[in-house]
């Protein structure tokens, strides 16, 4: 396979070591030698356990004589507990590094269980607001090394990890520099067997990553670049991942595609994640559909302010209408070609969560990066729209 694919096969220094490639799994060994773990805990979540792929990890790792701990107990949005037993699993066993297999749910665990492990204060006391993060002891942070098996959150590329405070059912999104993997293999057979429901899901949230990123109003060039051409490979490729998903070029540009939209949000996000997160913590959504759910109303309501910029991301993506409306229209049909529903209602969010969603997202850390200035009424209006199906 790596030979008859080895145009989609390198070695990339952006923003941190990747090792991309068609069956490059089989690195592992050498990825931990190289970034000097002896004993690293592997961290996935219960629907990868007992999957092939992890056993056949873990053999290959103690085959070269690597002891590794497996840890899987991980909700699909971790909670601050999963956190708390998977330290207390790194402790006991004396680990000196992560390993993250997995989706979103997996690389936010993974990489919170490892920037804890040699922190002295709660997890909470390093969200992202002002500088909490310089409260943390980097010598504490241990090593992690991702293995992304879905295409979406580019986990495996971010400085964070989204974990919900069950205290108050609010997702905090914990940061660090030094939380950034470093050393990521982006395998694209690893996803291989992932379901087409799924790959839409994911795919989408890839999407919006880039699409958030290249809205913001803050001056990034180099994210706007990236968030582009992310944007073009998912129009390119996702209908393909989903709809043939042994289509290892469809694989591999959506991997590609993933890990850019992560590297391009260092320029911010938007409403479409503001809304997102109380969704799921709230009713336990899927985070990669409810953005794709809520993206053509969060585009409407934002088109006085990123009208033109949507009209030249559509030239540059050779979109049939090459207009606002165009890339909107090119949105709705993307949906529906790959399994989106049209409405938060469709997926398990009510008019009754709007009292308590509404300021939740006006106070999550992404709503800074809206290209309009909201409040707790555009909120509840956007959250209605989405819910009841009115595109407006």
């Amino acid at each position: 396979m790596i030979d008859q694919y080895a145009s989609l096969t390198g070695n990339w220094n952006y923003p941190t070591k990747i090792r991309f490639g068609a069956g490059r799994i089989s690195e592992l060994a050498d990825a931990c030698r190289t970034a000097g773990i002896r004993r690293p805990l592997l961290v996935t979540d219960p629907g990868l356990k007992p999957l092939p792929m992890i056993m056949e990890a873990i053999g290959a790792l103690e085959h070269a004589g690597i002891a590794c701990a497996l840890f899987a107990d991980v909700h699909p949005n971790p909670v601050g507990a999963d956190v708390e037993a998977g330290l207390k699993m790194f402790r006991a066993n004396k680990n000196d590094g992560v390993i993250v297999f997995g989706g979103g749910s997996a690389m936010d665990a993974g990489k919170a269980i490892a920037f804890m492990s040699g922190q002295t204060r709660p997890i909470w006391d390093y969200e992202d607001r002002e500088d909490w993060w310089s409260r943390a002891d980097p010598a504490g942070i241990a090593p992690v090394i991702a293995i992304p098996t879905t295409a979406g959150t580019g986990s495996e590329v971010g400085r964070a990890a989204v974990i919900v405070d069950e205290s108050n059912h609010t997702k905090k999104i914990i940061f660090h520099p030094k939380m950034l993997p470093v050393e990521v293999i982006a395998d694209p057979e690893l996803t291989f067997g992932l379901p087409s429901h799924i790959t839409a899901a994911t795919g989408m949230d890839a999407l919006s990553h880039s699409l958030e990123a290249y809205c913001s109003p803050f001056f990034h060039p180099l994210g706007n670049g990236i968030a582009l051409e992310g944007m073009r490979l998912c129009k390119d490729w996702l209908p393909t991942a989903v709809k043939t998903g042994s289509n290892i070029e469809a694989r591999a540009y959506m991997m590609a595609a993933s890990s850019m939209g992560a590297t391009a949000f260092q320029k911010g996000l938007g409403s479409m994640h503001a809304m997102s997160h109380p969704c799921s913590s709230l009713r336990g959504t899927h985070h990669g559909l409810t953005n794709a759910v809520v993206m053509p109303y969060v585009l409407l309501h934002n088109k006085s302010v990123i009208e033109e910029r949507l009209a030249a991301a559509a030239r540059y993506m050779n979109l049939k209408n090459q207009s606002f409306i165009g890339f909107v229209d090119w949105v709705l049909a993307l949906r529906e070609e790959v399994g989106i529903p049209n409405t938060l209602k469709e997926i398990g969010v009510d008019l009754d969560m709007i009292p308590e969603g509404a300021p939740m997202a006006l106070e999550d850390p992404s709503n800074g990066g809206n290209p309009l200035p909201m409040s707790v009424g555009d909120y509840e209006m956007l959250y209605r729209n989405a819910i009841e199906g009115r595109l407006v």
